[in-house]
């Protein structure tokens, strides 16, 4: 069966849980048949973003390079998974006007509870002044004002967020109702 490709966008702080999510979101829309990308934002600023700095503009540049991939893995079948904290609306919404099928995922969490759970540090850091324009902290983060879907990860496991994830692309019929789903959302 030909499958529709359409863009899942993780954004939210470091630390809120966007690469877990893409990681068992991934594994379930595999286990139904689709082709699916995951385009980690760590990943790509140490490769296709290589060299750019934390200014509005190169962050700006990281997410147009992150979104013009998911564009070309859409329009050709593929669900473009992109975990990148995209910290500006702006060009979230230019990336949904050019994409088209865009869905805009907003995992949230409180500053605290990521400090609390940041294994490097770097919140500790920039709360205390010793790491500059870090997003969230000093550097701001603009929250999606109406995202297709809204996830709380303080407060629900990843399972549970994934699994209201996926059942959110199913009112959106982007995925099926009723598909078997894999076992990492069964927990």
């Amino acid at each position: 069966m030909e499958r529709k490709g359409f863009t899942l966008w993780f954004t939210g702080l470091s630390g809120a849980g966007k690469t877990t999510l893409a990681r068992i979101v991934e594994a379930e829309l595999l286990e139904r048949e689709h082709r699916v990308e995951v385009l980690d934002g760590d990943i790509i600023r140490t490769n296709l973003s290589k060299g750019l700095g934390f200014s509005k503009e190169d962050r700006d540049t990281n997410i147009r390079r992150i979104g013009f991939v998911c564009n070309l893995l859409t329009r050709n079948g593929v669900v473009a998974i992109a975990a990148a904290i995209s910290p500006y609306r702006e060009v979230r919404d230019e990336l949904r006007n050019d994409i088209g099928d865009f869905v805009e995922v907003y995992v949230k969490c409180p500053i605290e509870v990521l400090a609390e759970r940041d294994v490097k540090g770097l919140y500790k850091k920039a709360l205390a002044g010793e790491l500059k324009n870090f997003t969230g902290v000093d550097d701001p983060y603009e929250a999606p004002v109406d995202p297709e879907v809204l996830v709380e990860t303080n407060s629900e496991t990843p399972e549970a967020s994934a699994a209201h994830i996926i059942a959110r692309l199913e009112e959106l019929a982007l995925v099926s109702r009723g598909e078997p789903q894999a076992s990492a959302m069964k927990k």
